[in-house]
């Protein structure tokens, strides 16, 4: 069964494109923004199931605004350099994981974590 929509904001183009490429089986539609303000209008639109965001582009706070205003939408962040202290302070604001921006099979894991989802990114 494919989810509905997930939004992501990245900073480097070849992540986003590599990130959608991945999810298009995952998911209905794959939007990427290109700004906090094209995400929100986005996640207003569509009430996506994940948003997917590069801590370079989007503060812990916007972070945090996001979860707060899409609370039943999953948050993921991702960084170049994530180690744990900014996986605590991503969960601490509320995001529902955090992983470095080279582990693809993490992001997409965290993003659509039910057996459904997995098999389809296995394929």
């Amino acid at each position: 069964m494919q989810q509905t929509h997930v939004l992501l904001l990245q900073g480097d183009p070849n992540v986003a494109q590599t990130l959608a490429h991945s999810l298009a089986n995952s998911f209905h539609g794959v939007h990427v923004a290109q700004s906090v303000d094209e995400l929100r209008h986005a996640a207003a639109k569509h009430q996506p199931f994940a948003i997917i965001v590069d801590l370079e582009t989007a503060s812990l706070g916007e972070v945090e605004s996001l979860k707060r205003d899409f609370q039943e939408t999953r948050i993921v962040c991702n960084h170049r350099v994530a180690d744990e202290e900014m996986w605590t302070r991503s969960l601490n604001v509320g995001a529902d994981d955090c992983c470095p921006s080279s582990d693809m099979r993490g992001i997409l894991l965290a993003a659509v974590p039910d057996s459904t989802g997995l098999r389809h990114l296995a394929a």
